[in-house]
């Protein structure tokens, strides 16, 4: 059984402790020596232990890792997964990773990867357990090296509909580092779910699907109704297609989706055929996207052709 005297902290750190917290504790070293002898203590690096023998949980990797690089925190995907709480469960081979200053030398084991990162005492939440980059530079970072747009996309709607954060907030920390990768993505988009606009995202149609794909030139938000005025995102004039650009990265509340079915609506008794796009369709999907609008506006008598942008994949069928 633990000494009461580490109890709490080895509780409070899901079982990980280090050998300077014994020490502290008042645990001399002919003590530890027993307590690992007798299996209740088990050393999974050098002065740091866990108190099973067991193969490390996630979280218990994760404190190893902290404890190993003292003072130190979890940091980007790791810092995000652990801001989830208990509920993220499984990838318990995932890579943890953490953070140290930047002048620090630290050598870590497999299975970890070190970021050395200036001014690490301002960005961390020294109280949470384990310690970790606060939420809004962990996404910043993690936003900085994701594969796509689309990824930087649905990885903070993801934050800000689980409520972990606000766009204002990840803003404000943005507007404080101006050398990060897709920077400007970042700022627009969290601009666009402050303000529920969608400019990034018809900026996005028009220069991801429209135009490499030589679809016709659109009208932009062109004043149409017959039950009322009514802007259309995006009005294909002379084949009576109107395009939606819908901005909602989650389900939003009853009054707008209402609103969305009365546009849907219009559109019918103007006798124009409508579709909605969102971020995937845009960012993740543009050639596929370009592809099926073209079907559509051929459909309704367009003669043109389509043509293959430089990212089109390999056996993509585009017509005309």
């Amino acid at each position: 059984m633990p000494n009461s005297s580490y109890a709490d902290l080895l509780s409070l750190q899901s079982g990980v402790i280090a050998r300077r917290q014994l020490t502290r504790r008042g645990v001399p070293p002919h003590e530890l020596e027993r307590l690992l002898r007798r299996r209740d203590l088990v050393r999974v690096h050098d002065g740091v232990f866990i108190d099973h023998t067991g193969t490390p949980t996630w979280l218990q990797r994760a404190w190893i890792g902290v404890l190993i690089a003292w003072p130190a925190a979890l940091a980007g995907d790791s810092a995000l997964r652990a801001a989830d709480g208990p509920g993220r469960a499984g990838r318990d081979d995932d890579v943890v990773h953490v953070a140290v200053s930047r002048d620090r030398k630290v050598v870590l084991p497999s299975g970890y990867r070190l970021h050395r990162v200036s001014r690490l005492h301002l960005q961390v939440s020294w109280n949470t357990s384990p310690p970790r980059v606060r939420t809004e530079e962990a996404l910043i970072d993690v936003a900085s090296r994701a594969p796509d747009d689309f990824a930087v996309i649905a990885l903070f709607a993801d934050a800000i509909q689980a409520r972990r954060t606000t766009p204002m907030r990840i803003r404000d920390r943005l507007d404080a580092r101006p050398r990060v990768r897709r920077r400007d993505l970042m700022r627009g988009v969290l601009t666009d779910l402050h303000l529920g606009t969608c400019s990034v995202l018809e900026h996005g149609y028009l220069t991801r699907v429209e135009q490499p794909h030589g679809l016709p030139s659109a009208r932009r938000q062109l004043r149409d109704s017959a039950g009322g005025p009514v802007y259309r995102d995006v009005v294909y004039v002379g084949f009576d297609q109107v395009v939606e650009i819908d901005g909602r990265l989650w389900h939003d509340n009853a009054s707008a989706r209402d609103a969305d079915l009365d546009r849907d609506l219009d559109a019918a008794v103007d006798r124009l055929n409508t579709v909605r796009v969102g971020w995937g369709q845009v960012f993740a999907r543009p050639c596929a996207t370009a592809a099926r609008i073209a079907v559509l506006l051929q459909a309704r008598g367009w003669t043109g052709q389509t043509t293959r942008c430089p990212d089109c994949p390999q056996g993509l069928r585009l017509t005309g």
